[in-house]
């Protein structure tokens, strides 16, 4: 079946309509679009559990701060519909800003608790945002599934609750995160690293590495924990942490070594020149 684009509601329901009374099975990866391998990832999940895989390529202005880069944000439709066309995506939804949001918006999906903390409480209103243009995605395809990467791990661990509270009926995937061959998780802001940054970026997942082989060796002291991060993003002057968190994997709590979880999510948001890269790690406590 060749990749159909569609950029209307009325289109992706007209569209998804014969599919539902056939009883076919929706997978949904929404995206913003200026897709890579790790994207890829999510569709080749999407097509081996469903019979329709709809993408979304939707920069969402409502997860964006007034000093983020929306505006510079990468964008790339036709390289993006090579690449779903390999991946055998069947629909590419591909909305305006207009058609997704025809009126200002009155009403936001906020998650409290898990959304004001840690990223949250960097970015201001971010994962409000993202729950509330995930939630408009879900009632418009109505999907079966939706695929996540882990490396947006607080985002994901956001969407499965508010999945769970508000009664959705449809599975979250989260699909472990897709790496360089150095290291380097793959993301859609890499673009804006210099060769010299590019090369710096490794030191994210070589702190993590170090803190999940502590936690291996027995350690579940946050603090230690974070300070083998703190050391190994030390070694390299491009780097300037911004945030690093050792939380509960499945609540995002603090970790308590007397009562340890039976998994550490290690979250961590660094500075390569003017671009904040992201990654992340969830390591199972022996």
């Amino acid at each position: 079946m060749p990749l159909e684009i569609v950029t209307t509601i009325a289109e992706l329901r007209e569209r998804l309509r014969p599919a539902r009374r056939a009883g076919e099975s929706v997978g949904l990866v929404p995206t913003m679009g200026y897709l890579h391998r790790g994207h890829a990832t999510l569709v080749d999940r999407a097509r081996e559990g469903n019979d329709i895989v709809v993408t979304s390529i939707f920069v969402n202005p409502l997860q964006f701060g007034p000093n983020e880069d929306l505006a510079r944000y990468p964008r790339d439709l036709d390289a993006d519909c090579t690449l779903l066309a390999v991946h055998g995506a069947d629909i590419v939804f591909a909305p305006s800003v207009e058609e997704m949001y025809d009126r200002p918006i009155l009403t936001h999906i906020d998650v409290d608790g898990l959304s004001g903390r840690l990223e949250g409480e960097r970015r201001p209103g971010h994962f409000r945002g993202v729950a509330t243009v995930v939630g408009k995605l879900f009632n418009l395809i109505q999907p079966d599934r939706a695929y996540f990467g882990e490396k947006d791990y607080q985002q994901l661990q956001v969407i499965r609750r508010m999945v769970a509270d508000l009664s959705f009926p449809l599975e979250i995937v989260g699909v472990p995160t897709v790496r360089d061959e150095d290291g380097v998780a793959l993301s859609s802001r890499n673009v804006y690293l210099s060769p010299v940054e590019r090369q710096a970026a490794s030191v994210l997942s070589r702190s993590l590495a170090a803190a999940a082989a502590t936690i291996g060796a027995g350690t579940v002291d946050p603090f230690k924990i974070e300070a083998t991060i703190r050391s190994v993003l030390a070694t390299e002057p491009l780097a300037e942490p911004d945030l690093i968190a050792v939380t509960a994997a499945d609540s995002l709590e603090p970790v308590d070594p007397e009562v340890p979880p039976s998994a550490i999510a290690l979250m961590i948001a660094v500075r390569i020149g003017r671009t904040r890269l992201i990654d992340q790690r969830v390591v199972a406590v022996p």
